[in-house]
């Protein structure tokens, strides 16, 4: 196990990407074509829009969607079943901040 440890500490030193950086690299297929800078819009969407979200099971789900499809989705099986009646509500937080994203993001 200290092997693995040694490993993933070595992967680390080495500039292994962070959760943000590979959230936006598999984000920006999605945008490309789409958007002028679509490293932008998915730097924005996860910094501004998901970060609306204080539930980190709804936001993980979120940052999910938009990272596999490009857009803001969440589905219900990637959220426990008694937080899927806040889906709606939180669709309506992000909704500014993620059209503001999308049309003006944000640096």
């Amino acid at each position: 196990m200290i092997g693995g440890q040694a490993q993933a500490q070595s992967r680390l030193s080495f500039g292994a990407p962070d959760a943000r950086t590979e959230f936006i690299r598999q984000c920006t297929a999605h945008m490309t074509g789409r958007w002028a800078h679509p490293d932008a819009v998915c730097g924005c969407l996860h910094d501004h829009a998901a970060a609306m979200v204080p539930d980190s099971d709804l936001r993980q789900a979120l940052l999910r969607g938009i990272r596999e499809s490009g857009v803001p989705t969440i589905d219900n099986d990637w959220v426990p079943q008694t937080k899927q009646s806040q889906i709606n509500a939180t669709f309506t937080l992000i909704a500014k901040p993620a059209l503001q994203c999308m049309f003006d993001p944000l640096d």
